[in-house]
């Protein structure tokens, strides 16, 4: 299994970011716009449309507003047979942390997922810093 982890500083506060990484139905608006088109919900899964056209159906796992952390697992996708991934919102001296994490199956995937990781994270700073 391949793990990616990437993490972006943000210059807001964690609560703020949270309310965004939990809105997890409007992540196209509220957090990667850009390097995510569209966003479509049904009861705890959302599907996701990436800049590229593709598609994924992730299955909203948990959201806990203690922790600040939201895990999902993309569920049905042709190039993964695995995914579990987290975001959490950590302090980070007077702003936050975002660490995201993937764990995915096949481990030749890991290229391709780490670059959206990448797109995501500066859309991510961007967005909330903007």
């Amino acid at each position: 299994m391949a793990t990616i982890i990437r993490s972006v500083d943000v210059a807001l506060a964690p609560d703020q970011v949270w309310d965004a990484v939990r809105d997890w139905g409007h992540v196209h608006q509220r957090l990667c716009p850009g390097a995510l088109t569209d966003c479509q919900v049904e009861e705890g899964v959302r599907t996701v449309t990436f800049a590229n056209g593709l598609v994924a159906r992730e299955l909203i796992v948990a959201v806990d507003d203690e922790a600040r952390r939201l895990v999902w697992s993309v569920v049905g996708s042709a190039l993964l047979t695995h995914h579990n991934g987290a975001m959490q919102v950590l302090p980070e001296g007077s702003g936050s942390r975002i660490v995201w994490t993937a764990d995915i199956l096949p481990h030749d995937a890991a290229e391709r997922v780490a670059g959206f990781m990448d797109l995501g994270c500066a859309a991510m700073k961007t967005t909330l810093e903007g």
